[in-house]
């Protein structure tokens, strides 16, 4: 006798389920790692195409869309629909109200009040003085024909319907009822006989060999299959796990190989070579030539300013020549305020005119 039990599995399962554990996890482990790394790529594919080209598709279509669609038809209604419903149906449906008015809802006022209430008047009258009256000999009437004709048929009918089925009907219906029950008991008892018969064959021949295969056949297999079903599932579902695990590695590693040899050689150019070059690009020669041409710039106003002030004292000249002078003392002081303040302004020809 053995004092000691020997070991169980691990959660009470048999030796089939470790038996197939083990081999089952590693072929689908090798199935599904490049099936992981594939969908991985597809959703990081997908995400970037997302972010970067359908966003900003989806942005141009629905502006398009909104300008091609909407903003027509919100004008067409603002600026037509609206305003041709104010301005024009609604003083047309007024008119069209008045006109109706005139022509349909006073003549028809009229036609009640004067034509149709005093022949509705003379219809009640005739209906309450002759036909009421008539009314009610005409009842009268039809009362006693339908009396007489109750009274008749209940004579030549009802009472001799009723002795017939009293004293006819009745004892040959109960003879038939009695030999009907009969008749429903023999055929009872032959139907349990012959069904008695009919399902003890059929257990015989049917329902324990199909008992029994289920039992001692499909039972088992279903319970190894359900075992190799939900093995593969397990294994599935850890495969697919790992294999996350290990693309995620995969692509980090690959973002880090993309980093050090495509991101920090960029950015080690752009921060030591590129930027220096800029600045002193920027200090020696953008720098200079921005200043050269606001000196430019400066002296082209400057002698424009003053060719506008030489031209406006000769035609001021000019003008003092062929009219002489203004007799009015202020038009004087009024054209050197407007000559200042277009001096001022560059001679662009706007004027700041000061009334005293």
């Amino acid at each position: 006798m053995d004092l000691e039990k020997a070991p169980e599995p691990a959660g009470g399962e048999g030796c089939l389920v470790v038996a197939i554990r083990l081999p089952v996890r590693i072929v689908v482990l090798v199935l599904v790692v490049p099936v992981r790394m594939v969908w991985d790529a597809l959703v990081v594919a997908g995400r970037f195409l997302g972010d970067r080209v359908f966003r900003p598709v989806e942005r141009a279509v629905l502006w398009v869309g909104r300008a091609v669609f909407v903003w027509p038809f919100v004008g067409l209604w603002r600026y037509v629909l609206v305003p041709f419903w104010r301005y024009v149906l609604v003083p047309l449906g007024a008119a069209l109200r008045w006109l109706g008015a005139v022509l349909l809802v006073v003549p028809a006022v009229a036609l009640y009040r004067w034509v149709l209430t005093p022949l509705g008047r003379a219809a009640v009258w005739f209906h309450a003085r002759v036909l009421t009256p008539l009314g009610h000999g005409l009842a009268v009437c039809a009362a006693a024909v339908r009396d007489a004709l109750l009274w008749l048929g209940r004579r030549v009918v009802v009472v001799p319907s009723v002795w017939l089925y009293r004293w006819v009907l009745t004892p040959v219906g109960h003879a038939l009822l009695w030999c009907g029950g009969g008749l429903v008991s023999l055929g009872a008892l032959l139907v349990t006989g012959i069904g008695g018969v009919l399902y003890w064959t059929a257990r015989v021949l049917v329902v324990l060999p199909a008992l029994a295969v289920w039992r001692w056949v499909l039972v088992p297999l279903g319970r190894v299959l359900g075992v190799v079903v939900r093995e593969v599932g397990a294994a599935l579902g850890h495969a697919w796990r790992i294999a996350g695990y290990v693309s995620l590695g995969v692509g980090r590693a690959l973002a880090a190989l993309f980093r050090w040899a495509v991101v920090e050689p960029a950015r080690w150019v752009y921060r030591s070579v590129l930027t220096p070059v800029g600045h002193v690009v920027r200090d020696a020669v953008l720098r200079p030539v921005a200043e050269a041409a606001q000196i430019v710039r400066r002296v082209t106003r400057q002698t424009l300013r003053s060719v506008g002030a030489t031209v406006r004292q000769v035609r001021s000249d000019v003008r003092r020549a062929l009219l002489g002078d203004p007799k009015e003392p202020g038009v004087q002081g009024v054209q050197e305020v407007e000559e200042s303040a277009a001096a001022s302004d560059g001679g662009d020809g706007r004027f700041l005119l000061t009334k005293r």
